[in-house]
């Protein structure tokens, strides 16, 4: 019998992914599964016919440790194309596993043990564990709802975040999972800290195309300065509905890109040849086809949130993403976010997500719990009508 814990302290503490627990919930309630942030429909027939068209032609090898010259290329001309940034395909673009393995790249390729790492609370679950895998320390910076519902931070806690220790600030946006949009005068925030500190911005802009009208998204790279120090990360998942795809992309100077090359090429070397082509396409649609994207969830976005309304919970209106938080003290007074979602399923048939997983000071999510609207609108009609049954 084995007597040691063979879990690495590195990771002891952070238990089974929250997504895992509530989507088990949901199979094992028959609820609707609002918690994990996937569509339940495909993405352009033209993206899903390339990627059949690639099977049946024999892409099912392993591609370039790079990711292929098509969808490299595809990347520089989609980030030259949105926004005016210019990557070399060659050397400052790399192919990955989703943005998960491109931000697990870049923290275990950046980071050295005792370095920290600035990131905006609540964070994505990957976040602080991979930090931690690279021996780092997260140092969080609160974003918190304002009067008007929209998520602030304070820039005094953001400037104090920062030591003599810090080597990267990992910025979301748009945010997973409070929907913001950090806007122009918060980036050039942001950038001036590291400006000023010399260090390194990763950002995850994987919801960069699932933007609410009144907001714009504002990648750190077009900041001025700022594109010789920004690795930015996305994904094709969100984008063309194939997160179970995992293809995703990290692009920015050669030294950053190479730096996350180098742990990426022990994680899973390559993935996905098939795909690869088939966001290929997707990256080269028309103009109509990413304006369509985001009229269609703006749609969903009021379709949900009217329902949470409706069933007396306080709503964090999202500027941008899938999902939309919201105050459940209105209907549950002890605001205990964790035991009310882990009871939805049995007391209307509908999963939702505690915040408080998201933050490092859980405390100040508590209350909220987080709900995803890329669903079909039966769907949503549906478990509208379920949440009814929450208000007290």
């Amino acid at each position: 019998m084995l007597h040691r814990d063979p879990m690495t302290s590195k990771l002891a503490g952070f238990g089974t992914s929250i997504f895992a627990e509530m989507s088990a919930l949901a199979d094992e309630t028959g609820a609707i599964n609002l918690g994990q942030g996937f569509p339940d429909t495909d993405g352009p027939s033209e993206v899903l016919d390339a990627a059949v068209d690639a099977i049946r032609s024999g892409v099912n090898q392993y591609p370039p440790g790079t990711g292929m010259a098509l969808l490299r290329e595809a990347v520089a001309a989609h980030q030259h194309r949105f926004y005016g940034v210019a990557h070399d395909p060659e050397a400052e673009v790399l192919i990955t596993a989703g943005a998960t393995e491109a931000l697990a790249g870049a923290l275990l390729g950046m980071l050295d043990a005792g370095d920290e790492v600035v990131v905006f609370e609540p964070m994505f679950d990957s976040y602080p564990a991979a930090i931690a895998l690279a021996g780092a320390r997260v140092a969080p910076v609160l974003l918190r709802p304002d009067a008007d519902g929209r998520y602030r931070f304070d820039p005094e806690e953001l400037r104090r975040a920062v030591t003599e220790r810090t080597k990267v600030i990992l910025l979301n946006t748009p945010h997973n999972p409070t929907g913001k949009v950090f806007d122009a005068e918060e980036m050039a925030l942001v950038a001036s800290i590291a400006l000023d500190h010399d260090l390194i911005v990763v950002t995850d802009e994987v919801y960069e195309h699932l933007v609410f009208p009144g907001a714009t998204h504002v990648p750190m790279a077009t900041v001025p300065d700022m594109a010789e120090r920004t690795l930015t990360i996305s994904s094709g998942g969100k984008t063309f509905s194939t997160t179970g795809w995992k293809i995703g992309w990290a692009c920015g100077p050669a030294a950053l890109v190479a730096a996350t090359r180098a742990a990426k090429q022990f994680l899973t070397y390559v993935n996905g040849a098939p795909f690869q082509p088939a966001v290929a396409v997707g990256l080269g649609l028309g103009d109509a086809f990413f304006a369509g994207l985001a009229a269609d969830l703006t749609t969903k976005r009021d379709r949900l949130g009217a329902g949470l309304r409706a069933a007396g919970l306080t709503v964090f209106e999202p500027e941008g993403t899938y999902f939309t938080t919201v105050d459940i003290r209105p209907v549950r007074p002890d605001g205990d976010g964790m035991a009310f979602c882990r009871s939805l399923p049995d007391l209307c048939g509908v999963v939702a997500v505690p915040n408080e997983v998201f933050y490092r000071r859980p405390e100040h999510g508590r209350h909220l719990v987080r709900f995803a609207c890329a669903k079909r609108d039966a769907v949503l009609d549906d478990a509208v009508s379920r949440l009814a049954g929450v208000r007290p």
